[in-house]
């Protein structure tokens, strides 16, 4: 049966992109990992995850210039943005069981499942092939400063990124996929949909040429950092978006 899934706050190739897939319910199944309690009592996600944000979280803070390893990526010029895209904890009602992530292409949110009530939500870019998918897969990988390789009609279009296809773009400032990757996979098979960081800030809250589903670099890695591999993910279709409660 098709899920509804209601917020009532306002709505405003290997990497996954420019995969051709159709335009249907992505239905991803699995299973919601470990358990700790938390703010608000609530008990999903890994250990040692990030607090949630709450009325007194420091946005400054969290979309502060981020030092990663040898990578430092820069902040995020938050202000600029409709708030409803920055991270934070809303009332959301769903069957899913704690610790599913929900995407929304439509209105450019992505839902951390933290109750039958509550989600914490993130401002999210889409791609072509974040609007185009059907099936059902887990995220089977996790990879931090993920390597990119251009799908081959990306290729066909822009033939000077052959020379990534066989090594692939290098982590970095300036790679596709950002500072983390979370890929989803149909039992033995990489699906090519990906939820990960972009080198494009601005292109959040908005529907973009390629990729799947992007995330500002501290959002991915937060999500990153609370997620278990094999974590259910639903992306609705257009018929499936959330509306107010």
């Amino acid at each position: 049966m098709p899920r509804k899934l209601n917020d009532p706050s306002p709505l405003g190739a290997q990497s996954g992109d420019g995969s051709h897939v159709s335009r249907r319910l992505f239905t991803l199944g699995g299973l919601a990992g470990l358990a700790l309690p938390l703010a608000g009592c609530y008990t999903v996600g890994l250990p040692g995850q990030p607090p949630l944000p709450d009325e007194t979280f420091d946005y400054d803070a969290a979309y502060a210039e981020l030092p990663d390893g040898e990578f430092t990526w820069p902040a995020i010029n938050y202000k600029a943005f409709d708030r409803k895209f920055l991270r934070q904890v809303v009332d959301f009602k769903s069957r899913e069981k704690p610790g599913t992530i929900i995407v929304d292409p439509y209105n450019n949110f992505l839902y951390w499942t933290l109750s039958p009530k509550k989600a914490l939500r993130y401002g999210i870019g889409v791609g072509r092939a974040g609007f185009a998918w059907s099936g059902e897969a887990l995220i089977r990988v996790k990879r931090e400063h993920p390597i990119w390789r251009p799908p081959r009609e990306m290729i066909a279009r822009k033939p000077s990124l052959e020379r990534y296809w066989k090594d692939g773009y290098p982590a970095g400032l300036k790679n596709p996929l950002g500072a983390r990757a979370m890929d989803l996979w149909q039992g033995s098979v990489d699906t090519l949909y990906r939820i990960h960081g972009t080198n494009q800030p601005s292109s959040i809250g908005k529907s973009v040429s390629s990729g799947c589903i992007r995330m500002w670099q501290q959002d991915v890695i937060d999500l990153f950092e609370r997620v278990p591999l094999r974590t259910k993910v639903i992306v609705l279709q257009k018929d499936e978006e959330d509306s107010e409660a």
